[in-house]
């Protein structure tokens, strides 16, 4: 079968182009070696099929990170028949580079001039003829987003790829010096630009990174996506996922296994040794409530918002507004993106600190989001628990985790060897998304997620489960008692909900409820619970990503942050009750 990579600068658009030309049928994989992600899926036009490569953005082949180091690679190995070169059509100069590096090795190759309509909007005029007699090769206009110039790019992948020898450039090879004047040389040829006043989108676009408007947006962004997310993973979970676990697949699967199974070590790991589905630690019962009734409807509904937030072009802004604040915590600005993340749900912040380039980063990143950023599930929570006592109270325990968030960052960037990079990456035109593509992407996210995590979550369950049919978790109970309640000021059996994070926060902290706690002792429960080992669900993930060795040191903070974290606001609240 036929190769085809498709290539260009990050946020260009060839994610929608890619989208466009396959539809719904791609795989997501991993370069061997990284954890940088590709895509690849299939063509077929008229009898004549191939494989479709969306390589990760580059601005050159002469690599400055790991996505740049996998799409050099993928170019130099793969040996594909054709590229498609997709350019921003509003920003010529800083995409052409990469243009001629493709064309010197003499591969039949298709320029896709993406975002004509903004190109249009800002008074860019393009002359395509003139365009494509200097480069020797067919250019084909393009908007992506709504389907304008599929058809012809199409049509051209067919004719290319039957006759490649008649779409090979015959620009020689340059240095660089000659290739930014041979540039220089196109545009003054085939570009003009006429003067025109800036588009309410466009004043957006500066007020977004300036410092205060924009921390007053960012602020807005924030609350209006917190919103969108709580209310569309509640809508799902309270009106249609709870509902049929309950009253339909619950009853049935328990009484599926009960009837051929009625006791005994497998009865136990299948539906668990109780009837609260979720708390039964069985792989058909828990197992499937964590990963389809509380994970899933977070990441289906965050996956939604920031693939509208990627496609809109604010995440880059977000990302260039913090980037002085993230390098004085070992990260750069791209970090903001798994941490926004989190306060959905951490086991997609997890996945998503694969943007990270260096081993440090994402191990900085990883520990501070699994420390001290509490998912939106355990944040309803705790607000409706401590709530009622006083705004104060959720003051001090999401103050404390924000005094934590910023100190343990400072101490691992003094500690960990290395250098945060700067940030290099060209920011985006404000537009509208297109809501088949926004839903084609959601979709391959959440079908990546479920591919990628579920059977380690099923894995953790089964582990979990075996510990406390064996009794290794009731013995930790009762070892752990009587130093939790002496350090944190808690009766015993709030451990036993302490113990329960390890499965799900969310619930552990709603199991406070019932023990009549005081204000200041659900103030310590909470932060220790949101500072404690992750779910399992996010624990699984995160062992995946940045390695059993780093999880362990990771825990071991986690662990060490929470006891006195935990004892230093037991003993400061009750010195000033």
């Amino acid at each position: 079968m036929k190769k085809i990579l498709l290539m260009g600068n990050p946020n260009v658009g060839k994610s929608v182009v890619f989208s466009r030309l396959t539809g719904v049928n791609v795989i997501q994989s991993n370069y061997p070696g990284t954890t940088v992600g590709y895509t690849k899926g299939h063509v077929k036009i008229d009898k004549n099929e191939m494989e479709l490569v969306d390589v990760p953005g580059t601005y050159s082949l002469s690599p400055s990170c790991k996505a740049e180091e996998v799409a050099r690679d993928m170019f130099f190995d793969e040996d594909p028949e054709l590229i498609i070169n997709v350019l921003d059509a509003t920003n010529l100069e800083r995409n052409l580079y990469l243009t001629l590096q493709i064309l010197e090795k003499g591969i039949p190759t298709v320029l896709v001039l993406n975002m004509w309509d903004a190109a249009k909007r800002k008074g860019v005029h393009v002359n395509l003829e003139k365009l494509k007699e200097i480069m020797g090769i067919n250019v084909v206009t393009a908007v992506a987003v709504t389907g304008e110039g599929i058809k012809e790019l199409a049509n051209t992948i067919n004719e290319i790829t039957l006759n490649p020898e008649r779409n090979i450039s015959k620009i020689p090879k340059m240095d660089d010096d000659d290739k930014w004047a041979f540039i220089g040389q196109i545009l003054s040829k085939v570009q003009k630009i006429e003067h025109r006043h800036p588009s309410m989108l466009e004043r957006l676009e500066d007020a977004s990174v300036r410092p205060i408007s924009g921390i007053i947006i960012a602020l807005i962004v924030l609350f209006i996506t917190m919103q969108v997310v709580i209310g569309f993973g509640e809508l799902l979970i309270n009106y249609i996922l709870d509902p049929l676990y309950y009253q339909y697949y619950g009853p049935f699967i328990t009484s599926a296994v009960e009837n051929s199974i009625p006791s005994g070590f497998i009865h136990d790991i299948l539906i668990g040794s109780g009837y609260e589905y979720e708390t039964s630690f069985g792989l058909l019962t828990t197992g499937i409530y964590v990963i389809f009734a509380v994970v899933l409807p977070y990441i289906l509904s965050f996956y939604l918002v920031l693939g509208f937030l990627e496609d809109f072009g604010y995440l880059p802004r977000l990302a260039v507004l913090l980037d002085s604040v993230m390098h004085k915590l070992g990260l750069h600005g791209y970090a903001t993106i798994p941490i926004v993340l989190g306060f959905g749900c951490n086991v997609p912040a997890m996945l998503s600190t694969r943007i990270l380039e260096g081993k440090r980063e994402k191990f900085i990143a990883a520990t501070l989001i699994a420390i001290s950023v509490p998912c939106m599930a355990q944040t309803a929570v705790i607000i409706g628990l401590i709530g009622k006592y006083g705004v104060q109270y959720i003051i001090i325990v999401y103050g404390t985790l924000l005094v934590l968030f910023v100190t343990l960052g400072s101490i691992l960037n003094h500690l960990l060897k290395g250098e945060s990079p700067e940030i290099f990456f060209e920011i985006p035109p404000y537009r509208l998304p297109h809501m088949g593509t926004l839903l084609k992407k959601t979709w391959m996210r959440v079908r990546g997620f479920l591919i990628e995590a579920v059977p380690f979550v099923f894995l953790g369950i089964l582990v979990v489960n075996i510990l406390y049919l064996v009794g290794i978790m009731s013995a930790l109970s009762n070892l752990l008692a009587p130093v939790m309640s002496q350090m944190l000021g808690l009766p015993s059996q709030a451990i036993d909900a302490l113990i329960m994070g390890f499965l799900r926060k969310d619930l552990a902290t709603a199991m406070l409820a019932p023990l009549n706690l005081s204000p200041n002792q659900l103030v310590v429960a909470c932060t220790v619970l949101a500072t404690s080992f992750p779910c399992i669900a996010t624990f699984i993930v995160l062992i995946k990503e940045i390695g059993i060795k780093n999880m362990i040191k990771t825990g071991i903070l986690m662990l060490s942050i929470a006891l006195t974290t935990g004892t230093l606001l037991n003993l400061i609240l009750n010195s000033l009750s």
